[in-house]
C-alpha cells in the first residue's frame, strides 16, 4: 500500500473508523481487510474503480449492511448497526448513488419519510414545509416542496436526496455520487455547503469518479482496489495521475476518434422543436446530419436541450415540429418499438429508472429489446436468447457470474455494460446514449468508449451526449455544442476545451 511516510494525512481526531473489515458474498470477497478514518471536520474522498469496494464500506459505516468480519468504532467504541436507522441515531447518514426517492411522493414527503414532525395535531406539514424551502435556499434551488418527485429533472431529484441527507443535521455525512447529475452551478453549490459543514465540524466522505472534481473539495485521499485499501496521502501528496495510477495500475485514456469510413446520412433531424409543459421550446428549430460510421458528440450544460434532443429521437418526447429520418424513412409518427425495429436505439440517462429492470436477471435485461427476435407467436425459442445473452455478455465485457445473476448484484460500470448491450443487440443503424459515463469509473468509462468506436468502425452511427468536456476530446469525430435549445457552435476533434466550454455559455477562468 502507498502510504504517507512524513506527517500523518490529517492529525484530527478519528470519529468514525473501519478496523480490518471484511465482506463477503459466498465466495465473493467484497472487502479484504480494510482499514479506514474519517476526521473530524474534514473531507476524505474514497476513489476506486466500480467493484472496488467502495459502496460496500459505506453501507456497512451508514448501518446498512452488516460486515463479515472486523469492527466499527464510533467516538473511540465499538459499534454495531443493526440498520441505517440505528446509524442515523448516532448521527451518520448517507446520499446514496443510486435515488432512493418516492417519485409519485412530494418533495417534502421524500425528505421527512420515516420520520415526520409531529406536532398536536398530527404532523406538521406546514413545519416540514418550511424546513424544506430553507433546505432549499441553502442549495440554491427553486424546487416547491409539494412538487412531486417525478415531475423534477434527474438533477433535481439528486438535490432532493442531498437536502434529505442535510435535513438529520448528521455529524458524519457520506456522499457516494452526488454530483453525477448536477450542473457545474449545482456542484459549486453543494461544494459550498460541504465547505460550511466542514467548518461546523461535520466530517465528509466523498466519493465520485469525476476526479478532477473531487480534488478541489477533498483534504485527504483514499484509494480501495478489488476490496483492499492500496494507498492515502494528503491533499498536498495527490494529483490526477496519483489517483489513476493507484486505482487502476496504469494510465487511462479515453481513446481517439476512429478511422472508420463514413457512409450515407443515416439519422437527419431537420428543424426539430420540443415543448415543455408549459409550451415554451426545450429544443428550437434544430437540424443535424450523422452519418453512418461517424461518431458525433453532443455537449451542453444542465438544461441546454441535450436530453430533450435524444429523448425526442426516440420516441419518448413528443415534438411541435420538424423532422426526423432515419436511412431516408420519416419515423416522427412511429412509436418507440417501431423506432428501435428500424434501427434506432436510445440508452437512457437514468439507467436504473429507464435503462433496466430490477427485478430481471443479467440475461433477461440484455434480451429485452430483442424479444422478437426469438418469438413466434405465443412462443420463444429458449435457445436463442441464451445465445444472444451469452454473446452480448461477451461483447460487452460484462464482468458477472452468469446470465442468471441478478442484475443489481453488478457494479455501475457493468449495469451500463448491460444497457448498452441490449441495445446494441437489436442490431441498431443508429445508437444514442445521453450521458453514457454517468457514474461509472475511469476504467469503465474507457470501456464504453471502446464498444462505441468498435460500433463506428463497423459502419454504426453513434450519437453520445455529455457535461463533461474531457469526454468530447476522446472518440467524437465533430463535437455539438448546445445552448438553451440550439447549436450554438460546431467542432472537429482538434478544437480546444476552452471554445467547446465558451461555446456552451459556461464560464472559463482566465
Amino acid at each position: 500500500m502507498t502510504r504517507q511516510t512524513q506527517g500523518d494525512p490529517d492529525a484530527r481526531e478519528v470519529v468514525l473508523a473501519a478496523r480490518n473489515v471484511a465482506k463477503s458474498y459466498g465466495n465473493v470477497h467484497a472487502l479484504k481487510g480494510v482499514n479506514f478514518d474519517i476526521h473530524r471536520g474534514q473531507v476524505t474522498t474514497l476513489f476506486g474503480e466500480n467493484g472496488a469496494g467502495k459502496s460496500t464500506l459505506m453501507k456497512i459505516l451508514s448501518g446498512v449492511i452488516q460486515p463479515t468480519t472486523g469492527q466499527i468504532i464510533l467516538d473511540g467504541q465499538p459499534v454495531s448497526f443493526a440498520n441505517a436507522n440505528e446509524a442515523r441515531d448516532r448521527g451518520i447518514s448517507i446520499i446514496h448513488q443510486e435515488l432512493s426517492l418516492a417519485p409519485n411522493l412530494s418533495v417534502r414527503d421524500n425528505i421527512f419519510m420515516g420520520r415526520e414532525l409531529r406536532g398536536p395535531m398530527g404532523v406538521d406539514f406546514a413545519e416540514e414545509e418550511r424546513q424544506v424551502r430553507r433546505l432549499m435556499e441553502e442549495l440554491e434551488e427553486e424546487i416547491d416542496p409539494l412538487t412531486p418527485v417525478e415531475e423534477l429533472r434527474l438533477g433535481q431529484q439528486q438535490i432532493v436526496e442531498i437536502a434529505r441527507a442535510l435535513s438529520v443535521d448528521s455529524r458524519i455525512l457520506i456522499m457516494d455520487e452526488p454530483t453525477s447529475a448536477l450542473s457545474a452551478s449545482e456542484v459549486e453549490v453543494l461544494f459550498k455547503v460541504i465547505r460550511d459543514l466542514t467548518a461546523r465540524g461535520v466530517s465528509i466522505v466523498y466519493i465520485s469518479h469525476h476526479l478532477e472534481e473531487a480534488l478541489t473539495i477533498t483534504d485527504h485521499a483514499v484509494v480501495l482496489r478489488d476490496g483492499t485499501m492500496t494507498a492515502y496521502a494528503p491533499r498536498a501528496d495527490i494529483d490526477l495521475e496519483w489517483i489513476v495510477r493507484n486505482m487502476v495500475g496504469e494510465n487511462y485514456d479515453l481513446g481517439s476518434p476512429p478511422d472508420s469510413a463514413r457512409g450515407q446520412v443515416a439519422l437527419s433531424i431537420r428543424n426539430l422543436s420540443v415543448p415543455d409543459q408549459t409550451g415554451q421550446d426545450l429544443v428550437r428549430n434544430l437540424s443535424l446530419d450523422v452519418k453512418a460510421g461517424e461518431i458525433v458528440c453532443i455537449y451542453g450544460l444542465m438544461g441546454a436541450g441535450r436530453t430533450e434532443l435524444l429523448e425526442t429521437c426516440a420516441g419518448r418526447l413528443r415534438a411541435s415540429g420538424g423532422e426526423i429520418v432515419l436511412e431516408g424513412q420519416e419515423i416522427s409518427h412511429l412509436p418507440i418499438g417501431e423506432r428501435i425495429a428500424r434501427g434506432l436505439a436510445l440508452v437512457p440517462e437514468d439507467r436504473q429508472r429507464d435503462g433496466l429492470v430490477q427485478t430481471m436477471s443479467v440475461g433477461q435485461n440484455l434480451s429485452l429489446a430483442s424479444i422478437r427476435n426469438f418469438t413466434r407467436g405465443l412462443f420463444t425459442s429458449s435457445r436463442t436468447e441464451r445465445r444472444l445473452i451469452d454473446d452480448s455478455i461477451r461483447s460487452v465485457t460484462v464482468k458477472t457470474s452468469g446470465g442468471g445473476a441478478p442484475i443489481g448484484s453488478l457494479s455501475g460500470g457493468n449495469q451500463q455494460k448491460v444497457v448498452i448491450g441490449k441495445m446494441l443487440a437489436t442490431n441498431p443503424k443508429v445508437i444514442m446514449l445521453d450521458e453514457p459515463s454517468r457514474g461509472i469509473d475511469i476504467g469503465a468509462k474507457a470501456e464504453v468508449f471502446r464498444l462505441l468506436a468498435e460500433g463506428a468502425r463497423r459502419g454504426l452511427a453513434v450519437i453520445y451526449s455529455t457535461s463533461e468536456v474531457s469526454e468530447c476530446l476522446s472518440i467524437a469525430h465533430r463535437i455539438i455544442v448546445m445552448h438553451k435549445g440550439r447549436i450554438s457552435a460546431e467542432f472537429d476533434s482538434t478544437v480546444s476545451k476552452e471554445k467547446i466550454m465558451a461555446a456552451s455559455g459556461e464560464s472559463v477562468a482566465a
